[in-house]
């Protein structure tokens, strides 16, 4: 069992990442690649495919996690890949140096030439690190980014009501079914068995779309504790290669025509002087404005014929959250 021990500055430290992390979603996608669990049949679909389509610039990374614990350099948040490279990059030599001391340890069998580079913080190394990350994101993760953006602004969302609608601590153990918040301290059922004390760090809540099983946790000395935990649906996203129709709703999600709606609306907007900013029909701009509307991120006012829309502070919350507006 995993147990998480809270003070009352955690409590109030508690935050949702507002954007995924790609650096996090790949080597969660990597993971449940690499290393086999029970799961529906398309899972193991889904492996054979992502196994067989990877090249072999990605091949490196296997390298750092040669008994299935990767060094913890390797666990840091950036809104981008380049940002998160720079991010590992700037690691301590030291700590780069004891950790791929850890993973290399007894049993594990010699370094390959480049690791040990690595030890000796050449950059060549560093650069076959950064080849192998962009060749593994833009054959996993690149084709599904846009999905895995959407259903990250959809969990955001629905945390976001449910602290507003319940507190904190309903909706800390919403995330994770069976795991209750008791005296202080947020207990998840199964593996892995860990006790970690927050000690006024404080908790960031990150989604991933490509873990079913289990949480992922990153407890670096001085830092928040990153809490990397299952969401969406029990499959990794596929990408969505059928274009919709003209003038078809699209389906009840924040993707980008809703998205770009959003920061329209820092100030009122018609219906159709909405249309004719986002280049849709009014009946396609009135359906999206009836989605964010039923998800709480629009009100709607009607004086007279006239109909005029404007944000909620939940829209705004999200419009915060998603960066600039799309195409910017």
């Amino acid at each position: 069992m995993l147990r998480i021990h809270f003070t009352a500055d955690d409590l109030a430290r508690v935050r949702f990442a507002p954007r995924p992390a790609p650096l996090q979603e790949l080597h969660a996608a990597l993971a449940t690649a690499v290393v086999p669990r029970p799961g529906p049949p398309l899972l193991g679909r889904w492996r054979g495919r992502v196994l067989r389509a990877l090249p072999a610039a990605a091949g490196p990374l296997a390298d750092l996690v040669p008994a299935g614990r990767p060094p913890s350099f390797l666990d840091v948040l950036g809104d981008t890949l380049p940002d998160a490279f720079e991010r590992i990059r700037a690691t301590a030599p030291a700590l780069v140096r004891s950790e791929l001391e850890k993973v290399y340890g007894a049993g594990a069998g010699p370094a390959p030439r480049w690791i040990q580079g690595l030890h000796a913080g050449e950059e060549a190394s560093w650069q076959t690190v950064g080849r192998a990350q962009r060749a593994a994101y833009e054959t996993v993760l690149a084709p599904v980014w846009a999905r895995v953006q959407d259903l990250h602004r959809e969990e955001f969302a629905r945390h976001a009501l449910a602290v507003a609608e319940h507190g904190v601590a309903a909706a800390l153990t919403a995330l994770a079914p069976g795991s209750r918040l008791h005296a202080g301290v947020w207990e998840w059922p199964g593996p892995p068995s860990r006790e970690v004390e927050l000690t006024g760090r404080g908790l960031v809540l990150l989604p991933t779309f490509h873990h079913p099983s289990g949480p992922l946790l990153q407890d670096l000395p001085g830092r928040p504790v990153v809490l990397t935990y299952p969401a969406g649906p029990a499959l990794p996203p596929a990408p969505d290669t059928t274009p919709a129709p003209p003038d078809e709703p699209p389906p009840p999600v924040l993707g980008r025509t809703r998205t770009a709606l959003l920061h329209l609306l820092a100030t009122p907007h018609t219906t159709t002087t909405l249309a004719r900013a986002l280049n849709v029909s009014n009946a396609t701009a009135s359906a999206h404005t009836a989605a964010l509307r039923a998800a709480g991120l629009v009100a709607t006012r009607r004086t007279g014929r006239s109909v005029t829309h404007e944000r909620t502070a939940l829209g705004t919350l999200m419009t915060e959250a998603s960066g600039p507006t799309p195409g910017a």
